[in-house]
């Protein structure tokens, strides 16, 4: 299998709805190498996440984690256009009966990603 570097994948950016301070944390935690090809960027008033579409309004994780969180998804983009996107939301269940994407959270992972890449290629 090709790395992601291999593939022509420049960078790789990870973000959530917080503050820049929780996700440098994240990424030190994670060992991320600051010259390497990951970036950790904080969305701390969701607004990525809301003009994304990506804002999670159902009452249950809502009600656990609070309003305005991002829904987990990968998505390969190129040039500014959305060549690939991966939601993990009701996966193969009925809708709102998975809406955190807790039971399939490799619907957005690496791994589906570079299987995706490489259909493209």
């Amino acid at each position: 299998m090709m790395t992601l570097s291999e593939m022509g994948i420049d960078e790789i950016i990870v973000f959530c709805v917080n503050d820049a301070a929780v996700m440098d944390a994240w990424a030190k935690d994670q060992g991320i190498d600051e010259k390497g090809i990951i970036t950790f960027m904080g969305d701390p008033r969701g607004e990525l996440t809301k003009a994304l579409g990506m804002e999670m309004t159902h009452p249950g994780p809502c009600g656990k984690l609070g309003a305005g969180r991002c829904k987990r998804f990968s998505a390969f983009v190129e040039d500014g256009v959305i060549k690939t996107f991966n939601l993990a939301e009701d996966v193969g269940v009925g809708a709102g009966e998975d809406p955190a994407g807790d039971d399939h959270p490799e619907v957005s992972c690496v791994e589906k990603m570079m299987k995706d890449l490489e259909d493209l290629l």
